[in-house]
């Protein structure tokens, strides 16, 4: 029994040691790790603000043509609603005009 209690803590402390070390180990891989990612995103975002440009010409482009079939399909709705009001006036004109 005595002979656990003075080899018990050694064991314990020496798996400590163990544990201490390896999370020191494993720490600094992570921080290995998190630098390379880092060069990673920094690297991308760089050729993001290249293409940033092209973008902003698409955008400019896919507005106008989005203006200019909003102005045509506006003039031919007003196109054919001048056309079919004009059919039911004159319809309710014959209308009136049969009942007089």
């Amino acid at each position: 029994m005595e002979f656990l209690l003075k080899f018990l803590p050694i064991v314990i402390y020496l798996l400590l040691i163990i544990i201490l070390v390896v999370g020191i180990i494993l720490s600094i891989k992570l921080l290995m790790t998190l630098n390379k990612v880092e060069k990673v995103v920094d690297d991308v975002n760089n050729k993001v603000q290249t293409l940033n440009g092209l973008f902003h010409v698409i955008d400019y482009t896919t507005d106008k043509i989005a203006f200019a079939t909003d102005k045509i399909t506006d003039s031919v709705v007003s196109f054919f609603k001048r056309v079919f009001k004009s059919h039911k006036r004159v319809e309710k004109k014959e209308e009136k005009e049969d009942y007089e």
